[in-house]
């Protein structure tokens, strides 16, 4: 039996799971990956096993409650699927650090108190986050537990992009900026190494999805985020706002009579996509609807994105290649069209053809920057800092 590690993902009413081998390699080989969403709502199972999906929905004796069912569901099928497989260590992607944890660790007692004080944070992601830990380490007792933090890549940015004009107490306290989808910008910092060297120079990646961010990049190392103290800031996102002047808060609470729970509802569930369109937080159902609003909401979400890059090229001195990725960025033909059209000032000039194609390169031959495609891949860059972080001792992959 050789080692295994299973990594999860715990959102507000799902989990996300994949299995690897940790066989020898720079990559761990993954063996499944799946989910169970609609956890407390109408839960559904589902998993990829090679070419083959399984998918169910779960009712009866099968219908979790909480964050705790969902995980022995899991366990049972991976237990059932996979019997030879030995559980060494689990990896916990946990989306706030805060200013104190700035690279994978071993989770204990103690930091796990921690991290708890780092929920108002990230309000939608960290108890979930924590109560996956909680509830694997009653399900796996003993086995190390590992969290890797999506804050922990932007560690390397300077001071300036790192704070804000407030007295220095307040950046002492942890009121800095933080930036978020650090997993998925050092797997594709760690792909471009492999595909092109050169270009990781200067690079601005742009992870777009129901969350999205962009990253200025140097020499493989982030220098800023458009995310800062919160998941808030910076692009609109699916339910999320989005950059916004602190002004209207204070219009919120002082002539609206708002209080923090409802301007938190409004700011996290209630906007971005969503909120403006009135239609979707779905970016293919904002692109195939006729209404104004999706349209002007599409439109907010792209000029955000121009206005964002030119600032983070402005970070790197310029960019030698740009990245899209994340479920908007490596799917969406169109709004990556509608992101570069006309971007030629700043070096980039588009292949529409190659878009259309879904190729992996769909700048032009002669433009100064290379724009990639790029799938990225939470889940093995967990499952790699696992790994490493439990010591484990990869086997010998076989034939």
């Amino acid at each position: 039996m050789s080692d295994h590690i299973i990594t999860l993902n715990a959102g507000s009413s799902s989990i996300k799971f994949a299995l690897f081998a940790a066989e020898g390699g720079e990559w761990p080989r993954m063996i499944t990956i799946g989910q169970i969403e609609g956890i407390g709502v109408s839960p559904e199972f589902e998993a990829k096993v090679g070419g083959n999906k399984v998918k169910r929905a779960l009712t009866g004796a099968e219908l979790p409650k909480n964050h705790d069912d969902a995980l022995k569901i899991i366990i049972g099928w991976l237990s059932e699927t996979f019997p030879d497989a030995k559980i060494a260590a689990i990896g916990h992607r946990v989306v706030h650090g805060g200013p104190i944890y700035s690279a994978p660790m071993l989770i204990d007692a103690a930091s796990l108190k921690v991290l708890e004080g780092f929920s108002p944070l990230a309000p939608l992601h960290q108890p979930h986050n924590l109560a996956g830990i909680a509830a694997a380490e009653r399900a796996f007792p003993g086995i190390p537990q590992v969290g890797c933090f999506d804050t922990a890549f932007h560690r390397t940015q300077p001071f300036v992009n790192d704070t804000f004009g407030l007295p220095p107490q307040y950046y002492e306290e942890g009121v800095r900026r933080y930036g978020f989808h650090g997993l998925s910008y050092e797997y594709i910092a760690s792909r471009l190494k492999d595909r092109d060297p050169a270009a990781l120079r200067r690079t601005v990646v742009l992870h777009l999805g129901n969350g999205a961010s962009m990253c200025a990049i140097r020499d493989g190392k982030a220098q800023s985020s458009t995310m800062g103290f919160s998941p808030l800031d910076g692009l609109s996102m699916g339910t999320r706002c989005g950059q916004i002047d602190p002004g209207v808060l204070l219009y919120l609470m002082q002539s609206k009579k708002m209080g923090a729970a409802e301007i938190s509802d409004l700011l996290y569930k209630k906007s971005g996509l969503k909120g403006m369109s009135g239609v979707s937080s779905d970016m293919r159902d904002l692109e195939s609807s006729e209404k104004p609003a999706a349209k002007q909401a599409i439109e907010y979400f792209v000029a955000r994105i121009r206005r964002e890059l030119g600032g983070l090229m402005a970070v790197t001195g310029g960019a030698d290649a740009l990245v899209f990725t994340g479920g908007i960025g490596s799917n969406s033909k169109f709004i990556r069209e509608q992101v570069l059209v006309g971007m030629e000032w700043a070096g980039i000039v588009f292949d529409a053809a190659a878009n259309q194609k879904g190729a992996e390169v769909i700048s032009a031959a002669g433009s100064a920057v290379k724009v990639y495609v790029l799938q990225t891949d939470e889940e093995a860059m967990i499952a790699r800092h696992t790994i490493r972080v439990a010591k484990l001792a990869p086997a010998v992959a076989t034939a």
